[in-house]
Protein backbone atom coordinates (compact mmCIF):
# COMPACT_ATOMS: atom_id res chain seq x y z
CA UNK A 1 0.00 0.00 0.00
CA UNK A 2 1.01 3.62 -0.54
CA UNK A 3 1.48 4.36 3.16
CA UNK A 4 3.84 1.41 3.66
CA UNK A 5 6.30 2.81 1.13
CA UNK A 6 6.95 5.71 3.54
CA UNK A 7 7.08 3.81 6.84
CA UNK A 8 10.84 3.29 6.65
CA UNK A 9 11.36 6.98 5.79
CA UNK A 10 9.56 9.14 8.39
CA UNK A 11 10.91 12.37 6.87
CA UNK A 12 9.37 11.46 3.50
CA UNK A 13 6.12 10.63 5.28
CA UNK A 14 6.12 13.99 7.06
CA UNK A 15 6.74 15.76 3.74
CA UNK A 16 3.82 13.88 2.21
CA UNK A 17 1.53 14.91 5.09
CA UNK A 18 2.47 18.57 4.63
CA UNK A 19 1.99 18.32 0.85
CA UNK A 20 -1.38 16.64 1.35
CA UNK A 21 -2.59 19.29 3.83
CA UNK A 22 -1.63 22.11 1.46
CA UNK A 23 -3.24 20.46 -1.55
CA UNK A 24 -6.51 19.43 0.12
CA UNK A 25 -6.90 22.84 1.76
CA UNK A 26 -6.38 24.84 -1.44
CA UNK A 27 -8.65 22.51 -3.44
CA UNK A 28 -11.58 22.79 -1.03
CA UNK A 29 -10.99 26.49 -0.33
CA UNK A 30 -11.20 27.13 -4.09
CA UNK A 31 -14.64 25.47 -4.18
CA UNK A 32 -15.83 27.65 -1.30
CA UNK A 33 -14.36 30.85 -2.75
CA UNK A 34 -15.85 30.18 -6.18
CA UNK A 35 -19.34 29.70 -4.73
CA UNK A 36 -18.97 32.83 -2.58
CA UNK A 37 -17.84 34.97 -5.52
CA UNK A 38 -20.88 33.76 -7.46
CA UNK A 39 -23.30 34.91 -4.76
CA UNK A 40 -23.67 31.94 -2.42
CA UNK A 41 -22.40 32.32 1.15
CA UNK A 42 -23.30 28.80 2.34
CA UNK A 43 -19.67 27.65 2.45
CA UNK A 44 -18.64 30.84 4.27
CA UNK A 45 -21.28 30.36 6.96
CA UNK A 46 -20.20 26.71 7.27
CA UNK A 47 -16.65 27.80 8.04
CA UNK A 48 -15.24 26.47 4.79
CA UNK A 49 -14.04 29.78 3.37
CA UNK A 50 -10.86 29.14 5.31
CA UNK A 51 -7.24 28.12 4.77
CA UNK A 52 -7.27 26.05 7.97
CA UNK A 53 -6.58 22.41 6.90
CA UNK A 54 -8.63 21.02 9.80
CA UNK A 55 -11.78 22.51 8.28
CA UNK A 56 -11.25 20.63 5.02
CA UNK A 57 -9.65 17.28 5.80
CA UNK A 58 -12.00 14.30 5.66
CA UNK A 59 -11.15 11.20 7.73
CA UNK A 60 -11.84 8.60 5.04
CA UNK A 61 -10.55 10.75 2.21
CA UNK A 62 -7.31 11.33 4.11
CA UNK A 63 -6.92 7.61 4.80
CA UNK A 64 -7.39 6.91 1.08
CA UNK A 65 -4.70 9.48 0.27
CA UNK A 66 -2.35 7.75 2.68
CA UNK A 67 -3.19 4.21 1.59
CA UNK A 68 -3.48 4.48 -2.19
CA UNK A 69 -2.21 7.95 -3.05
CA UNK A 70 -5.48 9.67 -3.95
CA UNK A 71 -8.57 10.63 -1.98
CA UNK A 72 -10.74 13.61 -1.11
CA UNK A 73 -11.51 16.36 1.38
CA UNK A 74 -14.82 17.22 3.02
CA UNK A 75 -17.38 18.20 0.35
CA UNK A 76 -17.94 21.96 0.36
CA UNK A 77 -21.63 22.80 0.90
CA UNK A 78 -23.21 25.35 -1.42
CA UNK A 79 -26.69 26.21 -2.71
CA UNK A 80 -26.74 26.07 -6.53
CA UNK A 81 -29.93 28.17 -6.58
CA UNK A 82 -28.00 31.10 -5.10
CA UNK A 83 -25.45 31.13 -7.91
CA UNK A 84 -25.80 33.91 -10.46
CA UNK A 85 -25.34 31.55 -13.40
CA UNK A 86 -27.73 28.64 -12.92
CA UNK A 87 -26.45 26.61 -15.90
CA UNK A 88 -22.69 26.93 -15.56
CA UNK A 89 -22.39 28.04 -11.92
CA UNK A 90 -22.15 24.52 -10.44
CA UNK A 91 -19.53 23.59 -13.05
CA UNK A 92 -17.49 26.69 -12.18
CA UNK A 93 -17.65 25.82 -8.47
CA UNK A 94 -16.65 22.21 -9.20
CA UNK A 95 -13.79 23.04 -11.58
CA UNK A 96 -12.36 25.60 -9.15
CA UNK A 97 -10.98 22.65 -7.16
CA UNK A 98 -8.95 21.09 -10.00
CA UNK A 99 -8.10 24.66 -11.05
CA UNK A 100 -6.46 25.17 -7.65
CA UNK A 101 -4.52 21.93 -8.12
CA UNK A 102 -3.34 23.12 -11.54
CA UNK A 103 -2.29 26.45 -10.02
CA UNK A 104 -0.24 24.64 -7.35
CA UNK A 105 1.43 22.48 -10.03
CA UNK A 106 2.46 25.51 -12.08
CA UNK A 107 3.38 27.70 -9.08
CA UNK A 108 5.57 25.17 -7.29
CA UNK A 109 6.89 23.76 -10.56
CA UNK A 110 8.21 27.17 -11.57
CA UNK A 111 9.64 27.81 -8.10
CA UNK A 112 11.42 24.45 -8.12
CA UNK A 113 12.84 25.02 -11.58
CA UNK A 114 14.11 28.49 -10.65
CA UNK A 115 15.70 27.25 -7.40
CA UNK A 116 17.38 24.27 -9.07
CA UNK A 117 18.64 26.20 -12.10
CA UNK A 118 19.87 28.94 -9.79
CA UNK A 119 21.81 26.40 -7.74
CA UNK A 120 19.86 27.12 -4.56
CA UNK A 121 18.45 23.59 -4.26
CA UNK A 122 19.86 20.15 -5.07
CA UNK A 123 17.87 17.00 -5.77
CA UNK A 124 17.49 15.19 -2.44
CA UNK A 125 17.28 18.39 -0.40
CA UNK A 126 14.31 18.22 2.01
CA UNK A 127 12.71 21.34 0.56
CA UNK A 128 13.13 19.90 -2.95
CA UNK A 129 11.39 16.69 -1.86
CA UNK A 130 8.51 18.61 -0.26
CA UNK A 131 7.93 20.79 -3.33
CA UNK A 132 8.14 17.81 -5.66
CA UNK A 133 5.61 15.91 -3.54
CA UNK A 134 3.22 18.87 -3.71
CA UNK A 135 3.53 18.86 -7.50
CA UNK A 136 3.04 15.09 -7.85
CA UNK A 137 0.08 14.97 -5.45
CA UNK A 138 -1.65 17.82 -7.25
CA UNK A 139 -1.04 16.20 -10.63
CA UNK A 140 -2.78 13.05 -9.37
CA UNK A 141 -5.62 14.93 -7.69
CA UNK A 142 -6.15 17.22 -10.69
CA UNK A 143 -6.47 14.19 -12.99
CA UNK A 144 -8.62 12.12 -10.62
CA UNK A 145 -11.11 14.90 -9.94
CA UNK A 146 -11.70 15.53 -13.65
CA UNK A 147 -13.10 12.01 -14.13
CA UNK A 148 -16.76 12.69 -15.05
CA UNK A 149 -18.34 10.38 -12.47
CA UNK A 150 -20.13 11.76 -9.35
CA UNK A 151 -19.12 12.85 -6.81
CA UNK A 152 -15.96 13.94 -8.66
CA UNK A 153 -15.75 17.49 -9.98
CA UNK A 154 -15.70 16.48 -13.64
CA UNK A 155 -19.27 15.18 -13.34
CA UNK A 156 -20.62 18.72 -12.86
CA UNK A 157 -19.18 19.78 -16.22
CA UNK A 158 -20.63 16.64 -17.82
CA UNK A 159 -24.07 17.43 -16.38
CA UNK A 160 -23.90 21.00 -17.70
CA UNK A 161 -22.96 19.84 -21.20
CA UNK A 162 -25.48 17.00 -21.54
CA UNK A 163 -28.79 18.04 -23.20
CA UNK A 164 -32.08 17.87 -21.29
CA UNK A 165 -33.00 14.58 -22.96
CA UNK A 166 -30.30 12.93 -20.85
CA UNK A 167 -31.76 14.12 -17.54
CA UNK A 168 -32.66 10.58 -16.52
CA UNK A 169 -29.01 9.56 -16.93
CA UNK A 170 -27.94 12.56 -14.86
CA UNK A 171 -30.26 11.46 -12.05
CA UNK A 172 -29.00 7.89 -12.30
CA UNK A 173 -25.36 8.99 -12.16
CA UNK A 174 -26.00 11.45 -9.34
CA UNK A 175 -27.49 8.63 -7.22
CA UNK A 176 -25.33 5.69 -8.31
CA UNK A 177 -22.15 7.53 -9.27
CA UNK A 178 -20.27 7.08 -5.97
CA UNK A 179 -20.93 3.33 -5.97
CA UNK A 180 -19.94 3.09 -9.64
CA UNK A 181 -16.72 4.96 -8.93
CA UNK A 182 -15.82 2.73 -5.97
CA UNK A 183 -16.64 -0.37 -8.01
CA UNK A 184 -14.41 0.77 -10.90
CA UNK A 185 -11.51 1.55 -8.54
CA UNK A 186 -11.83 -1.87 -6.84
CA UNK A 187 -12.17 -3.64 -10.21
CA UNK A 188 -9.10 -1.83 -11.51
CA UNK A 189 -7.17 -3.11 -8.49
CA UNK A 190 -8.53 -6.67 -8.45
CA UNK A 191 -7.94 -7.26 -12.16
CA UNK A 192 -4.57 -5.52 -11.96
CA UNK A 193 -5.50 -3.33 -14.91
CA UNK A 194 -3.72 -0.30 -13.44
CA UNK A 195 -5.77 2.03 -15.65
CA UNK A 196 -5.88 4.78 -13.04
CA UNK A 197 -2.21 4.34 -12.22
CA UNK A 198 -1.32 4.52 -15.91
CA UNK A 199 -3.39 7.70 -16.30
CA UNK A 200 -1.77 9.30 -13.27
CA UNK A 201 1.73 8.30 -14.41
CA UNK A 202 1.08 9.79 -17.84
CA UNK A 203 0.20 13.16 -16.30
CA UNK A 204 3.04 12.99 -13.77
CA UNK A 205 5.59 12.25 -16.51
CA UNK A 206 4.29 15.19 -18.54
CA UNK A 207 4.62 17.50 -15.54
CA UNK A 208 8.05 16.05 -14.69
CA UNK A 209 9.25 16.70 -18.23
CA UNK A 210 7.95 20.27 -18.09
CA UNK A 211 9.73 21.18 -14.85
CA UNK A 212 12.62 18.71 -14.84
CA UNK A 213 11.51 16.75 -11.77
CA UNK A 214 13.57 13.85 -10.44
CA UNK A 215 10.35 11.97 -9.47
CA UNK A 216 11.80 11.30 -6.03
Amino acid sequence: MFLFSFLSEPIMFLAWLVAMAISVTLHEFAHALSAYLQGDATAKYSGRLSLNPLRHLDLWGTLMLLLVGFGWGKPVPYNPYNLRNQKWGPSIVALAGPGANLFLILFFGLILKILVVGGVLDVGNMLYILIEMIIILNAVWFTFNLIPIPPLDGSKLLFAILPRRFDHWKIFLAVRGPLILIFLIILDRLLNLSLLESLFNLVIRAVAGMFGLSLL
